[in-house]
């Protein structure tokens, strides 16, 4: 039997998340699963997301693998992923979600708060305008100032900052962390109540080519609904405001029981946009029935955008202020 051909980043991250859905491709299909590594763009430049085009760079050269036929899948992040949907491609599945958080690693294994009251000018590592506008909001809400400082490279160059003295503490996501088995660095998981991840932070996308209609349903089985409507939400949200992976945009969409352990009947979603100093934020978040199909959770995502572009969101973004 043949088997399938998984394309994957090269990073630590990538084969790690890639060699779990291996598993459970191999599951599903019966079939066995190797890993075809592939370089991006987005790996081998050292300029940052912002300047060169977001985080879309990770996924143009495992989508170009798939539409050849080099490979028969790939796996994403799925905050990696752009918005829009080339025809040719199958968004397969998206398998249960993992931690959805952002994580601080600090010196001295301090919380945020204790670093940005310590005196001096905390410096924080992280290459998200979206978690600059938050924290330096943070940092303003507890009466301090700090210094975010963009970086980029791997989880080992960016916790290597902090470990050589260079930053006080980097922001990572947790999902990322946990899947590499670095969980233990984590100083402090930042509540989405003041901190809102990325759009589908925490989640994994299964792609294939749409005309493999068999691998495609077989995939299926991987696909998980509750965090498909969940992220749907998020990225309808991020795609109505027409802003890139690499604008100041947080989202989130919380799956709620009205009795804890009970089955899932609400769906909360909350936007955020900011400058990334800081200064000016948008955040507004509804709460509804738990929407029936991915449908009805972009309807949710695109009403709350728009009420977030009358409050002023389109004024924060670089790509929409004219």
């Amino acid at each position: 039997m043949n088997a399938l051909r998984l394309g994957t980043r090269r990073s630590a991250l990538a084969m790690a998340q890639s060699a779990g859905v291996a598993e459970q491709v191999r599951r599903v299909t019966g079939r066995p699963v190797e890993l075809v590594e592939i370089t991006t763009y987005g790996d081998v430049s050292r300029e940052s997301l912002a300047r060169i085009g977001g985080t879309g760079v990770f996924v143009s050269a495992l989508r170009d693998a798939l539409l050849s036929g080099e490979i028969d899948l790939a796996v994403h992040s799925l905050k990696d992923l752009p918005t829009g949907r080339p025809p040719d491609l199958a968004l397969a599945a998206l398998p249960p979600r993992a931690d959805a958080r952002d994580a601080l690693v600090a010196r001295d294994g301090l919380s945020f708060e204790q670093l940005a009251v310590a005196g001096g000018r905390a410096r924080i590592g992280t290459g998200s305008p979206r978690r600059m506008a938050q924290l330096n909001a943070w940092a303003r809400a507890l009466g301090c100032e700090i210094e975010t400082v963009p970086i980029r490279g791997n989880v080992d160059t960016r916790i290597g900052y902090v470990r050589s003295g260079e930053l006080d503490a980097v922001v990572l996501a947790a999902a990322g962390l946990h899947r590499i088995g670095r969980a233990a660095e984590v100083t402090e998981l930042l509540a989405p109540d003041i901190v809102l991840p990325a759009p589908g932070q925490g989640a994994l996308a299964v792609e294939c080519a749409a005309a493999n209609a068999a691998l495609t349903a077989q995939l299926g089985g991987l696909d998980d609904p509750h965090t498909r409507v969940a992220v749907t939400a998020e990225r309808t949200l991020l795609a109505t405001l027409e802003a890139g992976c690499s604008a100041p945009v947080g989202a989130y969409a919380d799956l709620l029981s009205e009795v804890t352990g009970q089955a899932v009947t609400h769906m909360r979603l909350r936007g955020v946009v900011g400058t990334t100093d800081g200064t000016t934020l948008v955040q507004l978040s509804t709460t509804g029935p738990l929407p029936a199909s991915t449908g009805e959770a972009a309807a949710v995502g695109r009403r709350l955008a728009e009420e977030m572009l009358a409050k002023g969101a389109a004024g924060l973004m670089g790509e929409r202020a004219h």
